[in-house]
């Protein structure tokens, strides 16, 4: 008998590696941070006894989740700007919000806020793109989540940086600070290409380059978007990024909602990730990306949550039900984006965009153990005929009932073990003080 660090037994293993294998009863070995073996229960209990055994009857065990863009220290200004369209929500709200509130301090507590709603709601990785974000990485290494972080950049000032010089040299030590960290990776992110101007997206690609890591931004959110950034640029957005070499399989770019059919497939052509954010786009009434078609071309097309400003939660499992349902709405075909899909958009196609897919979005042997726990035994999961069905249309966050990241348990009977909730809460409620008050300064 051999002892691994955790036994998970007894559980629904929905894997979602390519094959699409379940483990009716089923069990998941972890030993250090890696899964060494899963397979069916009894098999398994021959071979390893648990330091640390989780029953999962009654349970849906799966791989973490994966936001793929969000903005993390953003729950602090959740909700003080509804219902309005993305231009001035952006510019008469947000920017001004941040330009009067954003610190280090904002930045580390919101991001914790943001990690305990994820780890709650089975995210176990995310993607971030805000301000001071070595503080982010540095919450997210405390909350023991994995996440690939950057630093926003404009031609503009910041509240971290005064010219988008500085901008490019603090992320260069955040490439340096983090490099190696099993946790943390970065990301360089210009914040779009009506924030940025050419050389500064030069610099940004170069950065990249020089680290060989992902560059992510904000792209064709709007159509009002699509006609500013013709105006500037003279040609169709796309051939521009295509001319100034953005388009390979690094790109990251979130939103994707005015994409054409020639976007799409050029996308495609040069491996470009694109990642749906349904229920921001809904609210800011920005449109619906077509993401149906480009998973047909062959996009690898991720989900992510956006913000809590523009959200207003962090909830994946309501941002799966949203995606399945708005694509079959805007293509008035019940068929298409069917629950398996849209849960390997929250899980493998997420890690593989982030440049992760080595290391998570998958329950299989030689992965890091990034693992969830669904308890199923509640009222609106009763009946269950098809897992994929009920993760997608009737699983919500608040049916997660321990998470694994990494390895280390992080929440195990909705207890969270890495972040002082209580603590976390009252420190977010003291910065929204400071932020109401500035807000009601002319």
């Amino acid at each position: 008998m051999r002892y691994v660090d955790i036994l998970i037994t007894e559980g629904l293993i929905v894997t979602m590696d390519e094959s699409g294998t379940i483990f009716e009863n089923g069990a998941v070995a972890i030993e250090n941070d890696t899964i060494i073996d899963l397979g069916n229960t009894e098999d398994i209990k021959k071979i390893f006894q648990g330091k640390k055994e989780i029953s999962a009857n009654n349970c849906i065990v799966m791989p973490g989740l994966v936001n793929s863009h969000t903005h993390a220290a953003m729950t602090c200004f959740r909700g003080i700007a509804d219902d309005m369209d993305l231009m001035r929500w952006l510019n008469d709200y947000i920017f001004p919000a941040e330009a009067g509130n954003v610190s280090p301090e904002l930045a580390y507590w919101g991001t914790m806020l943001a990690c305990a709603e994820m780890i709650k709601s089975g995210t176990t990785t995310f993607c971030d793109m805000y301000i001071f974000e070595d503080e982010t990485a540095s919450a997210a290494k405390q909350s023991g989540m994995r996440c690939l972080v950057g630093e926003v950049l404009f031609d503009f000032p910041s509240p971290c940086f005064k010219t988008p010089a500085e901008g490019i040299n603090y992320t260069r030590k955040l490439l340096e600070k983090w490099s190696g960290d099993p946790l943390v990776q970065i990301i360089v992110e210009p914040h779009s290409l009506y924030t940025c101007s050419p050389p500064l997206l030069k610099d940004a690609k170069d950065l990249a380059r020089e680290y060989n890591v992902p560059i992510g931004v904000h792209y064709l959110e709007n159509s009002a978007e699509v006609k500013q950034l013709a105006d500037i640029y003279g040609k169709k957005t796309t051939l521009f990024l295509k001319d100034i070499g953005y388009l390979d399989d690094k790109l990251i770019a979130f939103h994707g909602v005015c994409m054409d059919d020639e976007d799409m497939g050029i996308f495609a052509d040069h491996g470009c990730k694109v990642v749906h954010n349904p229920e921001s786009n809904m609210k800011l009434a920005s449109g619906i990306a077509p993401v149906a078609q480009m998973l047909k071309l062959g996009l690898d097309v991720a989900l992510g949550t956006d913000g809590c400003a523009s959200n207003n939660n962090l909830d994946m499992f309501q941002e799966m039900d949203t995606a399945a349902k708005l694509a079959k709405v805007a293509t008035l075909d019940p068929t298409v984006l069917p629950a398996p899909a849209v849960i390997k958009m929250a899980t493998r196609n997420g890690a593989q965009a982030l440049g992760m897919g080595h290391l998570t979005g998958v329950l299989e042997v030689g992965k890091k153990a990034d693992v969830i726990l669904i308890n199923t035994r509640k009222p609106h999961l009763t009946p269950m005929y098809n897992a994929y069905s009920h993760l997608v249309y009737a699983v919500t966050g608040a049916d997660v009932d321990t998470s694994i990241i990494n390895g280390n348990l992080v929440m195990e009977n909705r207890r969270l073990l890495t972040i002082k909730e209580e603590e976390v809460m009252e420190r977010v409620n003291r910065i929204a003080l400071k932020v109401r008050e500035s807000l009601r300064k002319p």
